[in-house]
């Protein structure tokens, strides 16, 4: 009998509050997006399972409501809260108090108040939400807005989603439960215990642990914030920390950046590689190399440039400048101290470098920027101020301070030559050789002086003052050879001012030296391949019109001419014998 009367009075109750209930303001989220099909079978009722209590007074607009362990159930999702109100001609829910809803995928949310609409299966959380995906992602914010028919839950209060490993914070998002992808809009920041992401609107995938970036984004290293990544568009593994990157981006590594228009980047090994229009830029050591593709070795603090490759090293007063098929940078402890880093350049393969007092070529070329040497291997050739200096390896010594260089070693087939009128054209040139050869600069970046040792050998030309006319006169040309050669460059001439071991020197009048006595036979006067200013550098060969250059013969010819005149007299005194 109690319990008959109780269904009595719930009936007649629910029948009252039906007549009674004022009509519901709903949130605009609810509106169904589209119209109502015609014919369509009524939405399924939100059904009533369990509930300690049901009341029904003017508390709630007349409407009934339940009380006390409540439970609702619709389409599968169960929904449990401490206080449950009721508007059955629309099919609609309000829950208050501890509410947790159960969805049919595993998901939960939880909240202090909650509303749901049976027809749309839409729904608005409030109050201290938090939702847990059947995988462990846990999002909490202040207002939640989800819809069961796509499977969707969106914030705009600022919230934080968690999924054990990093944290994510945005002022509004979209999660997508079924594809497990939250599309972030706003500013975000996710964290973990390594680094920070922070840029504007991303899309993280819980599943591939991928955040797309499609807006300006910053990747820091927490250990070492001057580490990150910079990029407009791109995308990020917060799991290998691989980041691949496709727009407007810059990896700062070890005080260096690498920008280019395509780039891959691994946070943990230290790997990166760019291509098209790749930088890499060294601030500390005011130098830069550029090219087609790059790679960096993070943790070997070194990097790779090819296709079409050049570096330039900025100096205070002047600039150098490095091209080869590959150049590459990196960076050594100094051993006398390991604190100190030493920077290092080399460019394999048809090696180019210019300075506004010195350019150079050799198959590689190896430059220890901070001690300020400069070595040449295969094939090298210098060119200094209208002077050049060959042989099998050339080193260059910097004054790091001046920024200039001090003196040069050449070290096997050492030759160097100089025009001794670069005013002319005439087909004159000094000329000193040997084994071993060191050549000193002036203060006036011009090569001053050169030792030689070993086969030492030298072809000058020498001059006079007149006397009666006070204007050079040539004397003729000088063939010297010994063990060591000590030599002056002073303007247009080369002086032999020392001559040591085995010393045999003859100056010979422009009448009596023989044209191919003037030049060594290895003489290599290049003007094709010289380089002249620093876009040369950028291919393989300038390849400059040689220079050809007038021989001054007249002085021998005529010499020559008068010896064969005399030679034919005394032909013609000589008896002629005839045959009987």
């Amino acid at each position: 009998m109690r319990l008959i009367l109780v269904l009595l009075v719930f009936i007649s109750t629910f029948a009252f509050a039906q007549d009674q209930s004022k009509p519901l303001h709903k949130d605009p989220y609810f509106t169904p997006n589209t119209v109502p099909k015609k014919n369509a079978p009524p939405a399924e009722k939100v059904k009533h399972i369990h509930s300690d209590e049901l009341r029904k007074d003017d508390k709630y607009e007349g409407n009934n409501y339940f009380t006390g362990n409540v439970q609702f159930s619709h389409q599968g999702s169960l929904l449990n809260a401490d206080l449950v109100i009721v508007y059955e001609e629309q099919n609609f829910i309000k829950a208050i108090g501890n509410v947790k809803l159960q969805n049919a995928d595993g998901s939960v949310i939880t909240a202090d108040e909650m509303e749901y609409d049976g027809n749309t299966q839409k729904g608005i959380a409030r109050k201290n939400v938090v939702l847990t995906d059947p995988k462990g992602t846990v999002i909490k914010t202040e207002t939640m807005y989800y819809d069961r028919v796509s499977n969707q839950a969106y914030y705009n209060t600022g919230g934080t989603i968690n999924d054990g490993k990093s944290t994510t914070y945005a002022k509004s998002a979209t999660y997508f439960l079924t594809t497990r992808t939250i599309d972030l809009s706003g500013r975000v920041k996710i964290e973990d215990a390594q680094y920070i992401l922070e840029g504007d609107n991303v899309v993280q995938n819980q599943n591939t642990n991928v955040v797309n970036i499609n807006g300006p984004t910053t990747i820091t290293n927490k250990k070492d914030p001057k580490n990150r990544i910079i990029t407009d568009k791109g995308n990020y593994n917060t799991n290998t920390k691989e980041a691949f990157l496709y727009k407007n981006s810059r990896v700062y590594y070890n005080d260096k950046i690498l920008t280019g228009d395509e780039m891959y980047y691994n946070q943990l090994t230290g790997f990166g590689k760019a291509t098209g229009n790749v930088t890499l830029d060294d601030p500390k050591e005011r130098r830069w190399i550029k090219g087609g593709y790059g790679e960096i070795f993070e943790k070997k603090d070194s990097a790779m440039m090819t296709k079409n490759p050049y570096a330039v090293k900025a100096l205070e007063k002047d600039s150098m400048y490095f091209a080869a098929e590959k150049i590459l940078s990196f960076q050594r402890p100094d051993p006398t101290d390991i604190k100190v880093k030493k920077s290092f350049l080399r460019a394999f393969k048809k090696g180019r470098f210019y300075k506004s007092n010195a350019s150079g070529r050799a198959d590689s070329i190896a430059f220890n920027e901070t001690d300020g040497v400069l070595h040449m291997f295969t094939e090298p050739i210098l060119w200094s101020n209208g002077k050049q200096v060959s042989g099998d390896k050339v080193e260059a010594y910097f004054n790091t301070q001046k920024e200039n260089i001090d003196s040069l070693k050449v070290l096997g087939n050492a030759f160097a030559i100089s025009k001794v009128d670069s005013l002319d054209m005439k087909d004159e040139f000094n000329q000193v050789k040997g084994k071993l050869m060191t050549i000193y600069y002036g203060e006036d970046n011009n090569i001053k002086e050169a030792k030689v040792i070993g086969n030492a050998q030298a072809i000058t030309y020498s001059d006079d003052v007149n006397e009666q006319t006070k204007e050079k006169e040539r004397i003729g040309i000088s063939l010297t050879s010994c063990g060591i050669i000590d030599a002056i460059f002073e303007e247009k001439m080369l002086f032999v001012v020392a001559c040591n071991i085995g010393a045999n020197s003859d100056t010979y009048p422009m009448s009596k030296i023989e044209p191919a006595k003037r030049k060594f036979s290895d003489f290599n006067w290049n003007t094709k391949d010289r380089i002249l200013k620093w876009q040369d550098i950028l291919v393989d060969t300038p390849n400059y019109e040689e220079i050809k250059y007038e021989s001054d013969d007249a002085l021998y010819n005529k010499a020559q001419e008068a010896i064969d005149k005399e030679r034919a007299k005394e032909e013609a005194k000589k008896p002629k014998r005839t045959r009987r």
